[in-house]
């Protein structure tokens, strides 16, 4: 078992940036791979980025070269937000992936807006 943490959401203005915080507990050292997902009412849950444990890194692409998720050890991650735009608007949701399923956070809400 996994327990996730985010913190770090917030409102920004557009071209703005925020730093999102993820801080695992329980098993820890089961991971290997973290991430975060994006979530707008009525849609699915998207990608983000996710990064592996050798520090392999995946980005959807309406966040590549505006985000980059980082991992400071094996419990926490990072997203940097930068240039944000108001699509970018939804609930981040840190993901774990273990070889015995996947956790997840509650989310955290992000609002880019004037």
């Amino acid at each position: 078992q996994v327990q996730l943490v985010e913190s770090g959401g917030g409102l920004v203005q557009p071209g703005g940036s925020l730093r999102l915080s993820c801080a695992a507990s329980g098993s820890i050292f089961s991971i290997y791979a973290m991430g975060w997902y994006r979530q707008t009412p009525g849609k699915q849950r998207d990608l983000v980025a996710t990064i592996t444990n050798d520090g392999t890194t995946v980005y959807g692409d309406s966040v590549k070269g505006r985000f980059t998720i980082s991992r400071a050890n094996l419990n926490t991650v990072y997203l940097q937000m930068n240039s944000l735009k108001p699509e970018d608007t939804a609930v981040y949701f840190c993901n774990a992936h273990l070889a015995s399923g996947q956790y997840w956070g509650r989310g955290t809400r992000v609002t880019v807006s004037s």
